[in-house]
């Protein structure tokens, strides 16, 4: 499995993305509404994140932070379209890896996933963000 399929892969609920970002559902919901991020739908509606829905998160964050507003984080970042490199997807893949995995077991993953991503020397704004729910 390549690593982007890996990373578009539906997995988080809204309940770990909202612990994972320290934004609120509603935030999160607002976000999408505008097309900042496109999580997938389950056959139950429920939304369901992958790990470059919670990066896109966590540059909005801190964009908001530094005191931009909506139409210009458009502009920074260009909203998700209909490229399947940017969506999230539900697969049998990832709804099998999703009902083997508990909480814990996703967390490490995300971890795993964020250090493990980088290349030597460089830091990005993902792994900067969530350096605070994880020790080394």
């Amino acid at each position: 499995m390549s690593d982007d399929i890996r990373r578009n892969m539906a997995l988080f609920p809204i309940g770990i993305v909202m612990k994972l970002t320290d934004l609120s559902a509603r935030q999160i919901r607002y976000y999408e509404q505008h097309e900042l991020v496109k999580p997938a739908r389950t056959d139950g509606n429920q939304r369901l994140y992958s790990f470059i829905d919670v990066q896109r998160l966590l540059e909005i964050k801190e964009l908001i932070e530094k005191g931009v507003n909506i139409a210009g984080i458009k502009q920074v970042l260009l909203p998700v379209g209909n490229d399947e490199a940017e969506q999230t997807v539900i697969n049998e893949q990832s709804v099998a890896k999703r009902k083997e995995l508990t909480d814990h077991q996703l967390h490490k993953m995300l971890k795993q996933q964020l250090l493990g991503a980088q290349r030597p020397g460089q830091v990005s704004l993902i792994q900067g963000e969530l350096s605070r729910f994880y020790t080394r």
